[in-house]
């Protein structure tokens, strides 16, 4: 399937990368906690609750700015799984979100952010709107445009409404994202393996 010819070399990437080192880092240990135990029951809530449609907040960019993208991506694979077992949701369902709203979003949130690094001024507001917000959107959106290009779509709803569902859903995700990433900034910015006091404050 093309979910897995796609998610998977991500996957195997991130574990080449050792990202269990990360964990060594009792910063990290929370956040990591958290995206663990709370991102399935989000994920799940549309199935438990029978939503006609099942929109979800996805969650993978705040969790790879919270963890760094070789942590978050076996972090949302794990999530997925944690998603099958939870759910009254099929295997190819889940593929489905592992791919378009775990992994590729999470993905597309690295490159925005090395761009964002790149070429952009390291300022506080930078990250936060830039990473936190706009990139979530774009990660997000794009994510999904490739999704429906190769055939995922809502049921019972044309190419255009699921386009203006997915551009929505992607500014949802935007407005936790970029919130959370001020708070956590303001007051955890441990918390934020891609976060750093040296460059984006000048310390």
């Amino acid at each position: 399937m093309l979910e897995v010819a796609l998610a998977l070399p991500l996957l195997a990437l991130s574990l080449w990368l050792a990202p269990w080192r990360m964990l060594r880092q009792a910063n990290l240990a929370t956040p990591w906690l958290a995206s663990l135990t709370l991102t399935p029951l989000i994920w799940a809530i549309p199935f438990l609750q029978h939503m006609p449609l099942a929109l979800h907040w996805s969650g993978a960019p705040l969790v790879t700015l919270l963890l760094g993208w070789p942590l978050a991506v076996p972090t949302l694979s794990l999530a997925a799984l944690a998603l099958w077992l939870l759910a009254p949701v099929s295997a190819e369902t889940v593929l489905q979100i592992w791919a378009w709203q775990a992994i590729l979003p999470a993905t597309f949130t690295l490159l925005i952010g090395a761009a964002l690094r790149r070429w952009v001024v390291h300022h506080p507001l930078v990250y936060i709107l830039g990473r936190g917000f706009f990139g979530t959107v774009l990660s997000l959106f794009l994510a999904f445009m490739l999704g429906q290009w190769s055939g995922l779509a809502l049921p019972n709803v044309s190419d255009d409404l699921t386009r203006v569902a997915f551009w929505l859903m992607a500014w949802g995700d935007a407005f936790m994202t970029g919130m959370l990433c001020a708070i956590f900034v303001a007051f955890r910015p441990q918390w934020l393996a891609t976060w750093s006091d040296p460059l984006y404050l000048r310390v």
